[in-house]
């Protein structure tokens, strides 16, 4: 009897009741959004950016371009996360433009 209650709390901390455990690389992706959907974000971010709050919605495109790549510059590449990587420079860069020529006195954009 008490052999088998040993059995029992030891099944309880994992032990014997599963012979092969998930792998970490298969359970990590569970935890948060995986590349496609960040690429897809960056894209809509980017493009966004370009009609409104380009400085803040560009850098948030360049961020998940590179989250969706991998955080590496090396390999191959989805496209999305390539896109949402340019256009989120473009737009950044666009708006920093539009700040500085705004920012100067007496001589607005229009």
């Amino acid at each position: 009897m008490i052999q088998g209650f040993g059995e029992l709390v030891m099944a309880s901390f994992g032990h014997g009741t599963r012979r092969h455990p998930r792998s970490r690389s298969r359970t990590w992706s569970r935890n948060g959004p995986d590349r496609a959907t960040l690429g897809v974000i960056g894209v809509t971010c980017a493009v966004a950016g370009f009609f409104v709050l380009g400085i803040i919605l560009g850098p948030v495109a360049i961020v998940c371009g590179w989250l969706s790549m991998g955080r590496t510059w090396a390999g191959s590449r989805p496209v999305t996360a390539l896109v949402a990587l340019v256009l989120g420079a473009i737009d950044t860069l666009l708006a920093v433009i539009w700040l500085a020529g705004a920012g100067t006195p007496g001589s607005g954009m229009f």
